[in-house]
Formats: structure tokens, C-alpha cells, sequence
């Protein structure tokens, strides 16, 4: 979700702003752009690539901007629209007046657009950001009054943002509101911060409040007034930002877990930076080694990791073979330890960790390397001892995971075996993967649907929090995602939960299956869907409490599962980098439902270094 920086107060706001956004360009962003009130007027200063692009242009005006005590600034993914600099951020209404700042994604901008273009206005970019700034200048005119104009533009705005509004005619105020995506305001002396995340306010404050879904705040330099989005007066819970990084990174969330499940769409963005740049060019893997020559000698691949990483390392296995057609064996790391396994110079061994730091994992790269196989090694932590084991490396820079049930690392390490998968198919010139790297890169604005309607889970987790036991089936590429369902529930909730290929279901599992017995069905269109629907059809026949995670409309669902998690369409072979989402919001939902501790469950650890 891109990042956000705004400042009113009485110093030079661009100085401010362009601070801000350099302490955010960590996510990797591809455009920039500042809005600033010089001498009564609201003026944009944007620019395509880095922010050292905008820089260079605000160097050159610098004299005249650097008056201003007023700005927004953005840096941003591109979704809606390429990265050039009439699709970045802030947008502004037709007369200019209105300029805004969005991170998050609108879902009916088609339609407000098209209600908003009969009413005159004219688009200039391709964004679903365009439209809040036309929309609040609508209002405005209608209300004269920025606060209601936010706020009853937001009536009207469905999805998830994080927004920030400065309007020509108000040169001391900036509305800031945000839904399903984090805003903190930071609050100084004759100056006040608006900021997507805490790094670009802690140098000049450590007093911070952490918006909640549906506020909107009004910032002059002197005063800080709250609303809910009915206009109601709202008390302020003003936060001292403690120094210690790892507890900065909550960002107002209740728990580490739900921050982090949020922060998914953004970890997406930084692991293809860099690497996967458009659909016509080929994947870039730094600090991957393997030539087509290599590639050409490989007569098998083994895939080493434990716990989370070793169902994404299942993913992976299915996409190598699909998409290279060279042999993939996966196992946990403490069992390839401790037979005797056949491995050689011809073999590619890939190890997978978080933390690049699991004993068993560790061992086993070492085992292989001894009888020389080539060290892949796939983690979070590139300063690690596994990285330092490595032929090769994909860092998946996930940033700091501080809950101990893994999610955005483990949607990482799914990224980076596609990267891999891709990578690999290239170099051999195997097959064109164009349309798998085109929704690649949408992956992200899905991911921000699925957690803009994170409610609709909430209340499916509350009907199964107080369940026994719980059941997850898949078939093909999504099987390991019913085994990471399983395992998420298992590990946050203790409840009983499996997961099964549901082929497998009537050869024994079927007997556990009652009226007490939910059972999920991961249920995704393609050339799996009939089966699964079938075997979904013979545990509603034992009576079991059937829940669907599907992308299908089929109308035959609603009279089969009692629930329905529906989530945007995508290809069967992408969609364990979505369904996966919407089980881990149902574990952290049942957990916290049950009073459990959510980010440190008990006999479990972040970092396992003992076999």
C-alpha cells in the first residue's frame, strides 16, 4: 500500500515531506510526488522512477516551494495505471484546488467515475485515485467545508485507503481518513504529521495517534480534531512511540499477527521490485547463479524446510515441475537429516527458513553441500547462516515478523519460488509465462480486496470458534494451502485441524465426519474444481458443517456450504498466493475469539536452532 507523508506546521513542509518519503522508500516504490500551497495556490511536483527523480525536480524549484508550511507527499506501486507521472500521486480535481494522496485500492471507482464524468469532470490519469479528488471537490462545493466533504465523500467510496486531502482555499488544514489501511498522526509543537507508517514521523515526535477504521482527522498546525464517520466527536488516545523498533512496527493493530497479515499486499511489492519489472521481460535473480549450462546438468531438485516453509516449498515443487519439467522432491529438514539421501553435483538443493537460522534446515544444506549440490537458499534474514551457506540466494525481504505464526513471510516465500519457477524457464526457454507475470503483478491490489472484506470472515470465524476439531481440503497446487490453514489454526487457536487432499477423504478421514465436524473446501475454478466439488458433496452427505473458499459464482454452492468465503477470481496456478489470506484472517479471528495468545501461542518459537 504505498506510503503516505503529510505536514502542516511552520517549517518548510517539502524538506519535511521528501524526509518522510526517503524513510519509506524501503517498500521499493516506482513514482512520487509532492502537493504544496505556494502563495495561495496548491501546486504538484511528481515524477516516474525513484524518488531521487523527485528530488532533482524539487531542487530546481526549490526557492518558491520551500516557502510552504503545508504538503502532502506519496510514493507509490503502480495498480490502476502505469508508473509514469500522470498516474502518480497527488491527483487533483479539474481546478486544480483539491489535490489527495491514496494508498489502498478503491473498488467502485469504475462507477464513480462514470457518475463523476456526467457531472463534467475530467480524468487525466488511469488510477482509482483520481476519483476521491474529484469526488471531494464535488462535495466541497456542495458543503464548503473539507472535513464534510472527506467525510461524505467516504460514504460513497467502497474498498480499502488511506487518504490525505489539502484543499487551495485552506492553507493551514489537511483531512486525513483511512479504512483498512494504516494512518498515524504525529503530533508537535506549532506542527502536526500525517504518515503511512512510524519511520517518517519519529525525528520529529515521538507523541502519536494511531487512526482506527472510519476516523477522520482534521491537522492544522495548532489543534487535532477526530470524527467517526457519522460526525461524531471522537476522544484522542495520544501514544508515546517508544524507541525499540520491534514495538514501532504495531502500527495500532491489536496484535503483530493481524498487522502483519495487513502488510502482505506491500511485501508482494518488495519481493518482484527489482525482479519481475514488466510482463515483456524476463525475471532478474541477482544472486541466483544458475546458467542455462547448469540448469541443462540438473537431473533432479530437493527442496529442504520445516513447518510454514515447507508448504511453501510444496508450492514450489509444483510450479518447478509444471513450468521446467526437472524432478522436485520436498522433505521436512529433520528427516533429511537423518537417512541416507542421494544427492550430487548434478542435484540443486534449495533450503527454505525465515530466519535462516533453523538447525534442521542448516544440516541439511550442509549435508548436501559436502557431497557438492549447488546451495539455493531462500529466506528472510540474507545476513543469516543459511544465506552464508548459499551458492545462490533469494532474499524475500519480508521485513521484521515478529508474531510467531508465520504469514507474511510464508506469502514471501510463495513469491519467490514463482520468481524461481519463472526464472528457471527462462533460462532453459522453456514455455512464456507472460500472463502468470502480468497477474504477478496484480497480485497485490487482490490480496488489499480480500483484506478489505476481512469482516465477512470475522463473523464466519465466530461461528466455528468454539469447534473441536476442523478439516481442510484442496487438491492439486492449493493442497498446501489446506495443510498452512491447518497449521495456522493449529498453532494460534489449538484446535484440532488437518488438511487432507480431498481425493484422500473417504479412504478413512470420512469417519470422523458428523454434524460437529466443519470442514473447508479450498474450491478454485480450473481442472481440479468438479473433483473437489464432488468430494465436497460426500462430506455434506455425513452431515459435516461445510465452509467454501472459492473464486466461483456457481449458484450450486448455496445450497452446499452453509458458509461462503468468496475471494477475487484468479488462475489456479496463482491462487495459493490468495487463498492462502483468507484462512490465515479465520485463524487469527477464531484465536482471538478464544481469549488466545495470538502473537506468542504457547511451546512455540520464532526461531527453531535446535534439531
Amino acid at each position: 500500500m504505498c506510503g503516505i507523508v503529510g505536514y502542516v506546521g511552520n517549517k518548510s513542509a517539502v524538506d519535511i515531506l521528501l524526509e518522510g518519503l526517503t524513510s519509506l522508500e524501503y517498500r521499493g516504490y516506482d513514482s512520487s510526488g509532492v502537493a504544496v500551497n505556494v502563495n495561495g495556490k496548491v501546486e504538484l511536483y511528481k515524477a516516474a522512477g525513484k524518488l531521487q527523480n523527485l528530488k532533482h525536480i524539487v531542487e530546481k524549484n526549490y526557492a518558491e516551494i520551500s516557502k510552504s508550511t503545508i504538503g502532502i507527499g506519496h510514493i507509490r506501486w503502480a495498480t490502476h495505471g502505469a508508473p509514469t507521472v500522470e498516474n502518480a500521486h497527488p491527483h487533483s480535481c479539474n481546478c486544480g484546488k483539491v489535490a489527495v494522496v491514496h494508498n489502498g485500492i478503491i473498488e467502485n471507482f469504475k462507477e464513480l467515475k462514470e457518475k463523476l464524468e456526467k457531472n463534467g469532470c475530467t480524468f487525466r490519469s488511469q488510477t482509482d485515485t483520481e476519483t476521491i479528488a474529484h469526488l471531494v471537490a464535488t462535495k466541497f462545493g456542495e458543503v464548503h467545508n473539507l472535513t464534510e466533504a472527506v467525510r461524505l465523500a467516504t460514504k460513497e467510496i467502497e474498498g480499502a485507503y488511506a487518504i490525505c486531502v489539502i484543499h487551495q482555499d485552506l492553507p493551514n488544514t489537511i483531512v486525513a481518513t483511512r479504512r483498512n489501511a494504516p494512518l498515524v498522526v504525529g503530533l508537535g509543537e506549532g506542527e502536526n504529521f500525517v504518515a503511512s507508517d512510524v519511520p517518517a514521523l519519529i525525528q520529529y515526535t515521538k507523541k502519536a495517534m494511531y487512526l482506527e477504521d472510519n476516523q477522520i482527522v482534521t491537522l492544522t498546525p495548532d489543534s487535532i480534531k477526530l470524527i467517526d464517520i457519522d460526525n461524531n466527536p471522537l476522544a484522542q488516545h495520544i501514544e508515546m512511540l517508544p524507541w525499540e523498533p520491534v514495538a514501532l512496527s504495531k502500527m495500532g493493530y491489536k496484535h503483530f499477527m493481524l498487522k502483519e497479515i495487513h502488510e502482505q499486499p506491500d511485501v508482494v511489492r518488495n519481493v518482484l521490485s527489482g525482479k519481475l519489472r514488466a510482463v515483456d521481460e524476463n525475471v532478474s535473480l541477482k544472486e541466483v547463479t544458475l546458467d542455462k549450462e547448469k540448469l541443462r546438468e540438473l537431473s533432479r531438485i530437493q527442496i529442504v524446510a520445516c513447518g510454514t516453509s515447507l508448504h511453501a516449498a510444496m508450492v514450489g515443487k509444483y510450479l518447478i515441475e509444471e513450468f521446467c519439467e526437472i524432478p522436485v522432491d520436498v522433505e521436512p529438514s529433520s528427516e533429511y537429516i537423518y537417512r541416507k539421501t542421494i544427492t550430487d553435483k548434478n542435484t540443486l538443493v534449495i533450503g527454505v527458513s525465515q530466519s535462516g537460522e533453523t538447525a534442521d534446515t542448516i544440516t541439511a544444506v550442509r549435508q548436501a553441500k559436502s557431497k557438492g549440490s549447488h546451495i539455493l537458499i531462500i529466506t528472510n534474514r540474507p545476513d543469516s547462516t543459511m544465506a552464508r551457506e548459499a551458492d545462490s540466494l533469494i532474499p524475500v525481504n519480508a521485513g521484521i515478523e515478529v508474531s510467531v505464526a508465520a504469514t507474511k513471510s510464508y506469502i514471501a516465500q510463495l513469491i519467490s519460488f514463482y520468481l524461481l519457477a519463472i526464472y528457471m524457464a527462462e533460462v532453459k526457454g522453456a514455455c512464456d509465462l507472460g500472463d502468470l507475470k502480468h497477474e504477478l503483478i496484480i497480485l497485490p491490489q487482490k490480496i488489499e480486496k480480500v483484506l478489505a472484506h476481512k469482516e465477512d470472515i470475522q463473523k464466519f470465524a465466530r461461528k466455528f470458534a468454539n469447534s473441536k476439531d476442523f478439516i481442510f481440503i484442496a487438491r492439486g497446487i492449493n493442497f498446501p494451502t489446506a495443510l498452512e490453514g491447518a497449521l495456522k489454526l493449529k498453532e494460534i487457536s489449538y484446535i484440532n485441524a488437518t488438511g487432507y487432499t480431498a481425493g484422500e477423504l473417504k479412504h478413512g478421514p470420512i469417519a470422523m465426519l458428523d454434524e460437529s465436524m466443519p470442514v473447508l473446501s479450498i474450491l478454485m475454478k480450473g481442472k481440479v474444481y468438479d473433483k473437489i466439488l464432488s468430494n465436497s458433496e460426500e462430506a455434506k452427505a455425513r452431515n459435516a458443517r461445510m465452509i467454501a473458499l472459492t473464486d466461483s459464482e456457481d449458484e450450486k454452492l448455496n445450497e452446499l456450504f452453509e458458509c461462503i468465503i468468496r475471494i477475487p477470481e484468479i488462475s489456479e496456478i496463482l491462487s495459493p498466493a490468495l487463498t492462502v489470506v483468507p484462512l490465515q484472517l479465520l485463524a487469527y479471528y477464531i484465536a482471538e475469539f478464544l481469549g488466545k495468545d495470538v502473537d506468542q501461542p504457547r511451546n512455540l518459537a520464532k526461531s527453531v536452532t535446535v534439531e
